[in-house]
C-alpha cells in the first residue's frame, strides 16, 4: 500500500495527557507567577480567576462550589468518595478501568458495608434502570479506556436521596452534563482543554455540602482530602486557596486553554469540535472492513477516548496475546513515522486502538490519519 499523501499536522493523539491546543507554545508561560507564593494576592488571583472562567464556560448553577484540588482527577474524586461516602449505600458503575478503581478504593480501603457493583463488559454499559435513587451512586460519566458515555442524565432520578458522585475528567468540556442530577464531579485540566496534569477540579452542589457539613467519617481523611474544617465547609478552597501547592505554571497554561475555549464558542464550540472528530473517525470505520467502534451502539459511544476493535477474521482468530503483537506492529510502525503516538488500547482493555478526540485535536488531523491506519494494519496483515 502506497504512503498517504497527507500527515498530521500534529501526531498527538493519547487520551491523557492530551493533544495541547492549535497554536500553544511555550511562550504562553512567559506571564506566570514562577518564585511567588500561592498565597500571594496576584496568584491567589490567578488561582480564583482558573475558578470563575471554568463555571462560566461550563454554566455551572449557582449554589455549586468549585476548586482546585491536588492529584488531578483522581485526587479530586478520591477526596469526595473520602470525605462523602458512608450514610448510605452504594451504587458503583463499572463498564471502564476507572470505574473498576472506583469500586476497587470503596470495598477495599473504606470498606463500606453496603456497596452493589453494577458491571458491563468493555464497550457496554450496565443496566441504568437498576440504579437505586435511595443510594449514593458512583460512576464515571465517559469511559476513557473503554470508550463508552451514559447517554445522558435523564436515569438519574431528580428527587433523589442519595448523593451521586460523578468523575466527569474527559467529559467536561466535551458533552453537555445534567448538572441539576449530579451533586459532585471532577475533572483535570489534562483532559479536553489540553492542560497540563497535576491538578484537579472539585464541584460540590448544595446537597454534596449539606453532607459534608453533617456527616464526620469513620476513617482517617489526609490533609489534602480534607473539605471542612470544625463541621463547616472550608470556604476558601473554592476562592483559590488550595489545599497544597499549585504550579503556577500549570495555573497559567490552564488559562491559556480556557482562553483558547472562549474564543472556540465556548462550550458550545468546544462540543461541536469534539463531534466533528467522532464523526470523521465515523465515516472511515463505515467504509472500512478491517475495524469497528468497541461501543457497539451509536447512543454511548464517547466522542472523546475513540476506542476500536479489529473486526478483521485473519486477527481476531489469533490468541489473544498475538492479536496484542499484531497491534503493537501497527503502533510501532505510525510511530516510527511519527504519524501518531500513543494510540494503543488501554492495558486492561481488548486489543485495539483508542484514538484521543477531544476539542484540541484538529479533525483535519483526524482525517490524515485514517489512511495511515489503512497501511499500517495492511503492512501487519501481511506478516501474518
Amino acid at each position: 500500500m502506497s504512503e498517504p499523501a497527507i500527515r498530521p499536522s500534529n501526531p498527538c493523539f493519547s487520551s491523557g495527557p492530551t493533544a495541547k491546543r492549535p497554536g500553544w507554545s511555550v511562550s504562553v508561560l512567559e506571564g506566570a507567577l514562577v518564585g511567588r507564593s500561592h498565597r500571594a494576592a496576584p496568584a491567589k488571583a490567578r488561582l480564583a480567576e482558573v475558578i470563575e472562567r471554568s463555571r462560566a464556560l461550563l454554566g455551572i448553577p449557582e449554589g455549586f462550589r468549585l476548586g482546585i484540588m491536588p492529584g488531578s482527577d483522581t485526587g479530586a474524586f478520591e477526596a469526595a468518595m473520602w470525605s462523602l461516602l458512608g450514610p448510605r449505600g452504594v451504587d458503583v458503575l463499572v463498564f471502564d478501568a476507572f470505574g473498576k478503581g472506583w469500586l476497587t478504593d470503596i470495598e477495599t480501603q473504606l470498606r463500606l458495608p453496603d456497596v452493589r457493583a453494577l458491571k458491563a463488559p468493555y464497550g457496554e454499559l450496565p443496566d441504568l434502570r437498576a440504579v437505586d435513587p435511595g443510594r449514593d451512586l458512583v460512576f464515571t460519566w465517559n469511559g476513557t479506556t473503554s470508550g463508552v458515555r451514559v447517554p445522558d442524565g435523564d436515569w438519574i432520578a431528580a428527587d433523589r436521596e442519595g448523593l451521586v458522585l460523578c468523575d466527569a475528567t474527559s467529559a467536561v468540556f466535551a458533552m453537555e452534563l445534567p448538572w441539576e442530577r449530579l451533586d459532585v464531579v471532577t475533572w483535570s485540566w489534562q483532559k479536553v482543554l489540553g492542560g497540563e496534569a497535576q491538578h484537579g477540579m472539585l464541584a460540590l452542589g448544595p446537597r454534596a455540602i449539606a453532607r459534608l457539613e453533617s456527616h464526620a467519617p469513620s476513617w482517617p481523611l489526609p490533609k489534602i482530602f480534607r473539605l471542612t474544617k470544625n463541621g463547616r465547609l472550608i470556604e476558601g478552597i473554592f476562592r483559590g486557596e488550595t489545599i497544597n501547592t499549585p504550579s503556577m505554571l500549570a495555573v497559567e497554561d490552564a488559562l491559556d486553554a480556557l482562553g483558547w475555549a472562549e474564543t472556540m464558542g465556548g462550550r458550545a464550540g468546544l462540543e461541536a469540535r469534539v463531534r466533528a472528530n467522532l464523526e470523521a473517525v465515523a465515516r472511515w470505520v463505515a467504509r472500512t472492513g478491517w475495524v469497528d467502534f468497541l461501543a457497539r451502539r451509536p447512543e454511548i459511544r464517547s466522542p472523546t477516548a475513540i476506542c476500536l476493535r479489529i473486526t478483521d477474521p485473519a486477527v481476531t482468530a489469533l490468541p489473544e496475546d498475538r492479536q496484542r503483537a499484531f497491534v503493537k506492529a501497527m503502533l510501532a510502525r505510525l510511530e516510527e513515522e511519527q504519524v501518531a503516538h500513543d494510540i494503543g488500547a488501554y492495558r486492561d482493555a481488548p486489543p485495539g486502538l483508542r484514538i484521543w478526540g477531544g476539542a484540541t485535536v484538529e479533525t483535519r488531523d483526524i482525517e490524515a490519519l485514517l489512511p495511515w491506519l489503512d497501511r499500517a494494519f495492511a503492512e501487519a496483515r501481511a506478516g501474518l
